[in-house]
Protein backbone atom coordinates (compact mmCIF):
# COMPACT_ATOMS: atom_id res chain seq x y z
CA UNK A 1 0.00 0.00 0.00
CA UNK A 2 1.16 3.22 -0.75
CA UNK A 3 1.72 6.42 2.09
CA UNK A 4 -0.95 8.11 0.73
CA UNK A 5 -3.51 5.32 0.88
CA UNK A 6 -1.78 3.98 4.37
CA UNK A 7 -2.45 7.33 6.26
CA UNK A 8 -5.99 8.46 4.57
CA UNK A 9 -7.91 9.41 7.01
CA UNK A 10 -11.80 10.55 6.30
CA UNK A 11 -13.27 10.43 9.78
CA UNK A 12 -15.01 14.01 11.28
CA UNK A 13 -12.47 14.37 13.96
CA UNK A 14 -9.56 14.42 11.15
CA UNK A 15 -11.66 16.95 9.64
CA UNK A 16 -12.12 19.08 12.54
CA UNK A 17 -8.80 19.29 12.75
CA UNK A 18 -7.52 19.82 9.61
CA UNK A 19 -8.79 22.89 9.30
CA UNK A 20 -7.41 24.10 12.58
CA UNK A 21 -10.09 25.62 14.26
CA UNK A 22 -9.79 23.73 17.76
CA UNK A 23 -13.48 23.52 17.59
CA UNK A 24 -14.06 27.62 17.32
CA UNK A 25 -15.99 27.36 14.09
CA UNK A 26 -18.72 29.36 14.53
CA UNK A 27 -19.21 31.86 11.94
CA UNK A 28 -19.31 35.70 11.91
CA UNK A 29 -21.36 38.36 10.22
CA UNK A 30 -19.28 40.82 8.25
CA UNK A 31 -19.78 43.86 10.70
CA UNK A 32 -18.64 41.53 13.58
CA UNK A 33 -14.92 41.71 15.51
CA UNK A 34 -12.69 39.78 17.39
CA UNK A 35 -10.46 40.15 19.84
CA UNK A 36 -7.00 37.47 20.42
CA UNK A 37 -7.00 37.65 24.29
CA UNK A 38 -9.46 35.07 24.67
CA UNK A 39 -8.41 32.84 22.07
CA UNK A 40 -4.98 32.72 23.38
CA UNK A 41 -6.06 32.03 27.00
CA UNK A 42 -8.42 29.76 25.63
CA UNK A 43 -5.49 27.87 23.71
CA UNK A 44 -2.92 28.56 26.32
CA UNK A 45 -0.35 29.91 24.43
CA UNK A 46 0.55 32.46 27.27
CA UNK A 47 1.64 29.46 28.97
CA UNK A 48 3.34 27.72 27.23
CA UNK A 49 5.47 30.57 26.28
CA UNK A 50 5.58 30.65 29.77
CA UNK A 51 6.94 27.34 30.00
CA UNK A 52 9.66 28.04 27.31
CA UNK A 53 11.20 31.12 29.66
CA UNK A 54 10.92 28.90 32.37
CA UNK A 55 13.03 25.86 30.65
CA UNK A 56 14.96 27.42 28.61
CA UNK A 57 17.67 30.18 29.00
CA UNK A 58 18.50 32.82 25.89
CA UNK A 59 17.04 31.64 22.82
CA UNK A 60 15.03 35.01 22.12
CA UNK A 61 14.90 34.67 18.69
CA UNK A 62 13.40 30.76 18.89
CA UNK A 63 11.02 31.83 21.50
CA UNK A 64 9.88 34.65 18.98
CA UNK A 65 9.33 32.54 16.22
CA UNK A 66 7.09 30.17 18.73
CA UNK A 67 5.12 33.22 19.22
CA UNK A 68 4.66 34.12 15.62
CA UNK A 69 3.67 30.75 14.37
CA UNK A 70 1.26 30.82 17.36
CA UNK A 71 -0.48 34.59 16.24
CA UNK A 72 -0.65 32.83 12.26
CA UNK A 73 -2.86 30.36 13.33
CA UNK A 74 -4.62 32.34 15.54
CA UNK A 75 -5.82 34.83 12.61
CA UNK A 76 -5.99 32.18 10.04
CA UNK A 77 -8.72 30.67 13.11
CA UNK A 78 -10.50 34.10 13.17
CA UNK A 79 -10.23 34.14 9.21
CA UNK A 80 -12.01 31.07 8.87
CA UNK A 81 -15.00 32.87 11.34
CA UNK A 82 -15.22 35.13 8.80
CA UNK A 83 -15.79 32.83 6.20
CA UNK A 84 -11.98 34.01 4.35
CA UNK A 85 -10.84 30.49 3.34
CA UNK A 86 -7.39 29.60 2.57
CA UNK A 87 -4.97 26.40 2.28
CA UNK A 88 -3.61 24.95 5.77
CA UNK A 89 -0.79 26.48 7.14
CA UNK A 90 2.58 24.55 6.36
CA UNK A 91 3.55 23.44 9.56
CA UNK A 92 6.60 20.95 9.04
CA UNK A 93 9.55 22.91 10.31
CA UNK A 94 13.40 22.21 10.49
CA UNK A 95 15.75 23.29 13.73
CA UNK A 96 19.26 23.40 13.33
CA UNK A 97 21.62 24.28 15.94
CA UNK A 98 24.69 21.95 18.28
CA UNK A 99 23.76 19.82 20.55
CA UNK A 100 22.35 20.62 24.09
CA UNK A 101 20.56 23.59 22.94
CA UNK A 102 17.00 23.30 23.12
CA UNK A 103 15.64 21.56 20.02
CA UNK A 104 14.14 18.97 21.43
CA UNK A 105 12.32 20.87 24.48
CA UNK A 106 10.87 23.47 21.70
CA UNK A 107 9.91 20.78 19.88
CA UNK A 108 7.98 19.38 22.89
CA UNK A 109 6.18 22.60 23.27
CA UNK A 110 5.43 23.30 19.70
CA UNK A 111 3.31 19.66 19.55
CA UNK A 112 1.47 21.04 22.64
CA UNK A 113 0.57 24.68 21.00
CA UNK A 114 -0.10 22.64 17.72
CA UNK A 115 -2.65 20.07 19.47
CA UNK A 116 -4.20 23.04 21.77
CA UNK A 117 -4.99 25.43 18.92
CA UNK A 118 -6.65 22.11 17.62
CA UNK A 119 -3.96 21.57 14.05
CA UNK A 120 -2.76 17.92 15.50
CA UNK A 121 -5.11 15.51 17.43
CA UNK A 122 -2.54 15.26 20.06
CA UNK A 123 0.56 16.44 21.54
CA UNK A 124 2.25 13.44 21.20
CA UNK A 125 6.25 13.54 19.58
CA UNK A 126 7.81 10.62 17.91
CA UNK A 127 11.99 10.63 18.46
CA UNK A 128 13.50 8.88 15.24
CA UNK A 129 17.00 8.99 13.79
CA UNK A 130 18.11 7.30 10.50
CA UNK A 131 18.22 3.69 12.51
CA UNK A 132 14.91 3.85 13.30
CA UNK A 133 14.13 4.91 9.60
CA UNK A 134 16.29 3.02 7.40
CA UNK A 135 17.16 -0.92 7.28
CA UNK A 136 20.44 -2.92 6.51
CA UNK A 137 19.16 -5.06 3.22
CA UNK A 138 16.14 -4.55 1.02
CA UNK A 139 12.78 -4.58 1.70
CA UNK A 140 13.27 -3.56 5.65
CA UNK A 141 13.28 0.45 5.08
CA UNK A 142 9.20 0.88 4.28
CA UNK A 143 8.12 -1.06 7.31
CA UNK A 144 10.46 0.62 9.44
CA UNK A 145 9.47 3.83 8.35
CA UNK A 146 5.62 3.50 7.76
CA UNK A 147 5.66 2.09 11.76
CA UNK A 148 7.33 5.41 13.11
CA UNK A 149 5.17 7.18 10.87
CA UNK A 150 2.06 4.93 12.82
CA UNK A 151 3.73 6.02 15.62
CA UNK A 152 3.54 9.70 14.86
CA UNK A 153 0.22 10.17 12.85
CA UNK A 154 -1.65 12.84 14.87
CA UNK A 155 1.43 14.19 16.43
CA UNK A 156 4.51 15.78 15.80
CA UNK A 157 7.44 13.18 14.08
CA UNK A 158 11.09 14.81 15.13
CA UNK A 159 13.46 12.96 13.02
CA UNK A 160 17.31 14.28 14.98
CA UNK A 161 20.17 14.26 12.43
CA UNK A 162 18.44 14.24 9.65
CA UNK A 163 21.22 14.40 7.34
CA UNK A 164 22.35 10.71 7.95
CA UNK A 165 19.05 9.69 6.01
CA UNK A 166 21.15 10.36 2.99
CA UNK A 167 24.27 9.03 1.98
CA UNK A 168 25.64 10.10 -1.28
CA UNK A 169 28.61 7.90 -0.85
CA UNK A 170 27.28 4.89 -0.17
CA UNK A 171 25.33 3.73 -3.95
CA UNK A 172 23.78 0.97 -2.06
CA UNK A 173 22.17 2.79 0.85
CA UNK A 174 18.39 2.59 1.37
CA UNK A 175 17.79 6.51 2.72
CA UNK A 176 16.47 7.12 -0.32
CA UNK A 177 13.61 5.35 0.55
CA UNK A 178 12.50 6.51 3.68
CA UNK A 179 12.98 9.99 2.29
CA UNK A 180 11.16 9.70 -0.53
CA UNK A 181 7.79 8.40 1.75
CA UNK A 182 8.18 10.75 3.89
CA UNK A 183 8.67 12.94 1.53
CA UNK A 184 4.81 11.99 -0.01
CA UNK A 185 3.33 11.72 3.81
CA UNK A 186 4.38 15.21 4.40
CA UNK A 187 2.21 16.71 1.22
CA UNK A 188 -0.60 14.43 1.54
CA UNK A 189 -0.97 13.87 4.98
CA UNK A 190 -0.28 17.63 6.29
CA UNK A 191 -3.25 17.73 8.28
CA UNK A 192 -2.89 14.54 10.23
CA UNK A 193 1.42 15.14 10.47
CA UNK A 194 4.10 17.40 11.27
CA UNK A 195 7.75 16.88 10.67
CA UNK A 196 10.31 18.20 12.18
CA UNK A 197 13.76 17.67 11.21
CA UNK A 198 16.77 18.57 13.27
CA UNK A 199 20.56 18.89 13.17
CA UNK A 200 23.57 21.07 12.80
CA UNK A 201 23.03 23.85 10.05
CA UNK A 202 26.01 23.45 8.02
CA UNK A 203 25.07 19.85 7.19
CA UNK A 204 21.28 20.00 7.16
CA UNK A 205 21.84 22.68 4.28
CA UNK A 206 23.87 19.97 2.22
CA UNK A 207 21.12 17.52 2.92
CA UNK A 208 18.46 20.14 1.50
CA UNK A 209 20.90 20.58 -1.64
CA UNK A 210 20.87 17.22 -2.41
CA UNK A 211 17.34 16.75 -1.30
CA UNK A 212 15.29 19.83 -2.53
CA UNK A 213 11.54 18.53 -2.40
CA UNK A 214 12.32 17.90 1.31
CA UNK A 215 13.69 21.76 1.16
CA UNK A 216 9.99 22.65 0.05
CA UNK A 217 8.23 20.93 2.55
CA UNK A 218 9.67 22.96 5.21
CA UNK A 219 8.21 26.54 5.91
CA UNK A 220 9.87 26.81 9.16
CA UNK A 221 13.45 27.24 9.63
CA UNK A 222 14.59 27.90 13.64
CA UNK A 223 18.04 28.51 14.27
CA UNK A 224 19.34 27.65 18.24
CA UNK A 225 22.49 29.24 18.57
CA UNK A 226 25.16 27.91 21.09
CA UNK A 227 25.14 29.46 24.61
CA UNK A 228 27.52 31.54 25.70
CA UNK A 229 29.74 30.78 29.36
CA UNK A 230 26.77 33.04 31.21
CA UNK A 231 24.07 31.34 29.90
CA UNK A 232 25.53 28.17 30.56
CA UNK A 233 26.34 28.97 34.00
CA UNK A 234 22.62 30.39 34.77
CA UNK A 235 21.60 26.83 32.99
CA UNK A 236 23.55 25.11 35.47
CA UNK A 237 21.88 27.31 38.37
CA UNK A 238 18.49 26.51 37.13
CA UNK A 239 19.24 22.72 37.02
CA UNK A 240 20.19 22.92 40.69
CA UNK A 241 17.68 24.71 41.74
CA UNK A 242 15.30 22.69 40.47
CA UNK A 243 16.96 19.68 42.85
CA UNK A 244 16.99 21.49 45.63
CA UNK A 245 20.60 22.17 44.95
CA UNK A 246 22.90 25.55 45.07
CA UNK A 247 26.12 26.90 44.37
CA UNK A 248 28.44 28.21 47.05
CA UNK A 249 30.06 31.49 45.59
CA UNK A 250 33.35 30.00 44.95
CA UNK A 251 32.01 26.71 43.53
CA UNK A 252 30.03 29.08 41.48
CA UNK A 253 33.62 30.69 40.36
CA UNK A 254 34.61 26.83 39.46
CA UNK A 255 31.63 25.89 37.32
CA UNK A 256 32.44 28.83 35.07
CA UNK A 257 35.92 27.67 34.92
CA UNK A 258 35.08 24.18 34.09
CA UNK A 259 32.63 25.07 31.77
CA UNK A 260 34.69 27.36 29.81
CA UNK A 261 37.48 24.67 29.45
CA UNK A 262 34.93 22.10 28.39
CA UNK A 263 33.37 24.42 25.14
CA UNK A 264 37.06 24.15 23.84
CA UNK A 265 36.06 20.44 23.57
CA UNK A 266 35.58 18.79 20.40
CA UNK A 267 32.32 17.54 21.47
CA UNK A 268 30.61 19.87 24.11
CA UNK A 269 27.23 20.02 23.54
CA UNK A 270 26.18 23.26 25.71
CA UNK A 271 23.30 22.61 28.52
CA UNK A 272 23.80 18.96 27.86
CA UNK A 273 26.89 18.67 29.49
CA UNK A 274 26.63 21.14 31.68
CA UNK A 275 23.96 18.62 32.77
CA UNK A 276 26.50 16.00 32.96
CA UNK A 277 28.75 17.90 34.75
CA UNK A 278 26.38 18.44 37.60
CA UNK A 279 25.15 15.46 38.22
CA UNK A 280 28.98 14.11 38.60
CA UNK A 281 28.83 17.52 40.85
CA UNK A 282 26.17 15.75 42.88
CA UNK A 283 27.94 12.39 42.97
CA UNK A 284 30.91 13.80 44.52
CA UNK A 285 28.57 16.01 47.11
CA UNK A 286 26.98 12.64 48.00
CA UNK A 287 30.41 10.91 48.17
CA UNK A 288 32.09 13.42 50.12
CA UNK A 289 29.07 14.11 52.83
CA UNK A 290 28.35 10.41 53.53
CA UNK A 291 32.00 9.25 53.88
CA UNK A 292 32.16 11.50 57.15
CA UNK A 293 30.13 8.70 59.40
CA UNK A 294 30.15 11.09 62.42
CA UNK A 295 29.84 14.46 61.54
CA UNK A 296 26.05 16.06 61.87
CA UNK A 297 25.14 17.70 58.23
CA UNK A 298 22.95 20.72 58.28
CA UNK A 299 20.27 20.72 55.46
CA UNK A 300 22.26 23.62 54.21
CA UNK A 301 24.89 21.45 53.54
CA UNK A 302 23.31 18.92 52.17
CA UNK A 303 22.15 21.48 49.34
CA UNK A 304 25.61 23.64 49.02
CA UNK A 305 27.96 22.04 46.67
CA UNK A 306 31.28 23.50 46.92
CA UNK A 307 34.38 23.76 44.26
CA UNK A 308 35.79 20.46 45.42
CA UNK A 309 32.16 18.59 43.89
CA UNK A 310 32.59 20.73 41.13
CA UNK A 311 35.93 19.98 40.02
CA UNK A 312 37.33 16.44 41.06
CA UNK A 313 40.66 17.53 43.07
CA UNK A 314 43.90 16.19 41.25
CA UNK A 315 45.96 13.30 42.83
CA UNK A 316 49.92 13.16 42.35
CA UNK A 317 51.30 10.05 41.67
Amino acid sequence: MSAVGRFQSGNAKTSRLRRGDGGRSAQLREDATVTFAAERELAGIDDIIEQLNRQLVGLAPVKKRVEEIAALLLVDQARQRYGLTAPRPNLHMCFTGAPGTGKTTVALRMAELLHRLGYLESATLVHAMRDDLVGEYIGQTAPKTHRVLDRAMGGVLFIDEAYYLYRTTDSKDYGQEAIDILLQVMENNRGDLVVILAGYKDRMDVFFESNPGMRSRIAHHLDFASYDIGELSAIGAMMLERSAYYLSPAAEEALRSEVARMMTEPHFANARTVRNSLELARLRHAHRVSSDLHREWTRDELMRLEPVDIVEPRTDD
